[in-house]
């Protein structure tokens, strides 16, 4: 039943007048704290006297950042996201300043500096007040989800008199693997799940099944496939390119800019998203138009690149700002004493965490976050069709302070948290909406290969060529792949990696997890294991019978793509044919299929190396400073998750495995179409598509590359769909976030 008009405008009333009080009392509050700050006049004025001013300057403030805010963000959302979170405080700051001089009689004074910290403290206990009123007024929240939603329409032209299909959100926890999910989700100890809102819907509203990678288990090969339908010719997270002489990093962003203009030539089609879709925090657009942190087209300068509906929801409200800002000083916190905990206690295995390290993970666990949900919520609030958006958070902590860790785990809290905040938002919003959780590939422990044996494999491959190796075992930087989206944040220039050897002779080693490549540039098309024998007879040899090593990746002029492991053995792909037993054994069920599958890749190096695999303890060496690490064979890390809504039909059949992420792909277009009415294009008959290589470029959301040229901006084996038998309490969704 609708409420009377008086009720309702009675109720907005309140509600102002509640948010201006509590802006009021901190204003006074504030004014008596710092000595930069005065609310009277010099002689002293009487309680009542100061009481006026603050409620004046307060109501000032409010309506200048009502009407004058939005349109400060929506003139500088060109700006790199980092940029405009830093000016948002001297905006903000600027703002109050205003208001203290529109009070009666010049009785306000403020400093510029602590006007900065004034206006920040007030927005966000404003913020907090509206939102706590505002999410317990139900005729309030869906009044504004109506005016939002008519706002949409009367753009797109969209009849809002008919029934609108489901919309879908695809939410991707970057790295958290079946096992930890499964872990995650269960009661111990008496207490909670460590994810609570998750465990709630697993075995009632959703479903969970593992799903098996391809052999490159890494975001840039997975998410590639996932959202483009085609992961082909990416054998690892970075590899050498001799046609070009260059190095491919999945997270550069011209790199991810070449690779999505490759998988849309070979799909034949721009993605996932491209109907009406919004891409966050992502590698690749998956053919979305909305657009936020999204490293494919951070090289673009374009009108089209400024993102409005993503950066807009979350730089609005300018107590965002505010809250993420303390947030990143307390995860920062965070890092250093959990790093420091971890020296004192003498936890092995342990990487380096120091230098620039804790900033890292604080922008990936916290301002990425951040960014990324409150512009889901905009596209849920917005009404949109198709929403994929990753959070990084678990993966990047993971990666240095080990899967499992006390760490990790509060990660994975804190981001039940978000998506508890988004499910809630979902119930409200103007159309329906079906959460997909998912990941894109696991993690597997174990010490790094430098750690374990004293010298990194570029060491190893040195002493195989018989070039001299250096006393010093190199390393990888901290948190590298969190780096380079805080530089794409803010529109750094790419900064190249010193990955080679001097001298175009010289091998060209590179990691990826624990996956190693060998290249030789000097040598046209892809080396042969015979010519490799001939120019350096120990190379070989040397590699698979190192105890850190389970097996290589060669091609042989007369066997096609072979295996070599330790002692001899062997294993010809092409053929069929073992020497003494399979190197892949260890590594269960469709190793084989994966490895020959990258094995005609055109990329594909002329060694590629996998670590040595532990059975027994699930860990592998990582050739690059991680204790958790992915990219390769081994463990949990081969093993995601994807987690459904009943209503929607099952991935594959009872008995078959998911495998690979451009099957993915294909039952996430299917989940779109089950939606009534046609949710992505149609792919383009086989015989229309073209080879990635002959391909022209394929336009995506932006105008220009940076550089002015035209263009993109393991091993357990569960058969089919299986409902995890957890307890199923019931749902308790948070009214806040955090």
């Amino acid at each position: 039943m609708q409420k009377p008009r008086w009720k309702t405008v009675g109720g907005a009333l309140l509600r102002v007048a509640a948010v201006w009080a509590v802006s009021t009392l901190t204003m006074l509050a504030l004014a008596g704290v710092l000595p930069d700050f005065r609310l009277q006049a010099a002689d002293g004025d009487s309680a009542t006297r100061v009481a006026v001013t603050a409620a004046s300057g307060a109501g000032a403030f409010g309506v200048l950042s009502a009407l004058v805010w939005p349109l400060l963000v929506r003139a500088l959302l060109l700006m790199p996201a980092l940029v405009l979170g830093l000016l948002v405080f001297v905006l903000n700051g600027s703002l109050l300043l205003l208001a203290i001089g529109l009070i009666p009689d010049g009785r306000g004074t403020v400093e510029p500096e602590t006007a900065v910290v004034v206006a920040a403290v007030m927005s966000a206990a404003s913020s907090a007040t509206s939102t706590f009123l505002t999410v317990r007024d139900d005729g309030a929240y869906r009044h504004r989800l109506a005016r939002l939603a008519d706002r949409r329409q009367r753009r797109s032209g969209e009849d809002g008199g008919r029934a609108r299909p489901p919309g879908t959100v695809f939410l991707q926890l970057d790295g958290v693997g079946h096992a930890v999910l499964r872990d995650a989700l269960r009661l111990r100890d008496n207490r909670p799940p460590v994810m609570e809102t998750v465990s709630t819907w697993v075995g009632g509203t959703h479903t969970v099944t593992p799903w098996r990678t391809d052999w490159s288990s890494q975001t840039g090969a997975s998410q590639l496939g996932i959202l483009h339908g085609s992961n082909e010719d990416v054998p690892a997270f970075r590899w050498y390119e001799k046609k070009s002489g260059e190095v491919m990093v999945s997270n550069r962003p011209s790199s991810a800019a070449v690779l999505q203009r490759r998988a849309a030539a070979r799909a034949g089609h721009e993605g996932l998203l491209t109907v009406d879709g919004a891409s966050r925090g992502n590698l690749f657009t998956g053919g979305a138009d909305e657009l936020a942190l999204v490293l494919s087209v951070a090289a673009r300068r374009s009108k089209r690149n400024r993102s409005r509906s993503g950066y807009f929801t979350y730089f609005s409200d300018p107590a965002n700002a505010t809250r993420t800002a303390a947030s990143f000083v307390a995860e920062v916190c965070r890092e250093i004493c959990q790093s420091t905990r971890a020296k004192l206690r003498r936890e092995t295995p342990r990487v380096g965490r120091g230098g620039l390290y804790p900033l890292i993970r604080a922008f990936a666990t916290v301002v990425e976050r951040d960014v990324v949900v409150a512009a889901v919520i905009g596209d849920i609030l917005s009404g949109r069709t198709a929403i994929y958006a990753d959070l990084v958070a678990y993966d990047e902590v993971a990666h240095h302070s080990g899967p499992r860790s006390r760490d990790a785990q509060q990660v994975l809290a804190r981001l039940d948290r978000s998506i508890a905040l988004i499910a809630k938002v979902a119930e409200r919003a103007p159309r329906e909406y079906r959460i997909v959780l998912l990941s894109d590939h696991g993690q597997s422990p174990g010490p790094t290969f430098a750690g374990a044996y004293g010298l990194t494999l570029k060491d190893l491959v040195r002493a195989g060529c018989g070039l001299p190796v250096p006393k010093a075992a190199g390393r990888t930087a901290s948190g590298a792949e969190a780096r380079v989206a805080a530089r794409a944040a803010l529109h750094r220039p790419e900064k190249d990696e010193p990955e080679g050897e001097e001298g175009e002779s010289r091998p060209v080693v590179l990691a990826s997890g624990n996956l190693g490549l060998i290249s030789f540039p000097d040598v046209p098309g892809r080396m042969s294991r015979e010519a490799i024998d001939r120019r350096h007879p120990a190379l070989l040899r040397t590699l698979a019978n190192h105890a850190g090593i389970g097996f290589l990746l060669v091609r042989s002029e007369t066997e096609g793509a072979v295996v070599l492991g330790a002692d001899g053995a062997e294993h010809h792909l092409d053929t069929g044919r073992v020497i003494k037993e399979s190197p892949l054994a260890v590594f269960g069920p469709g190793a084989a299929d994966a490895v020959r599958r990258t094995a005609h890749f055109r990329n594909t190096p002329d060694i590629m190396v996998n670590s040595a695999y532990d059975a027994a303890t699930g860990e592998v060496y990582a050739f690059e400073e991680q204790i958790g690490s992915h990219g390769g064979l081994g463990g949990e890390q081969g093993h995601p998750f994807l987690l459904w809504p009943v209503q929607l039909s099952a991935p594959v059949a009872a008995g078959e495995e998911l495998v690979g992420a451009e099957r993915v792909h294909t039952v996430l277009r299917r989940w779109l179409r089950e939606a009534d009415g046609p949710q992505v294009p149609k792919e383009q008959a086989p015989q229309a598509r073209v080879r990635a290589e002959e391909a022209p470029e394929v336009r995506v959301p932006g105008d220009v590359l940076s550089d002015g040229s035209q263009g993109l901006a393991q091993e357990s084996r569960v058969p089919g769909p299986v409902a995890v038998p957890f307890p199923v309490p019931r749902p308790v969704l948070p009214d806040k976030a955090r």
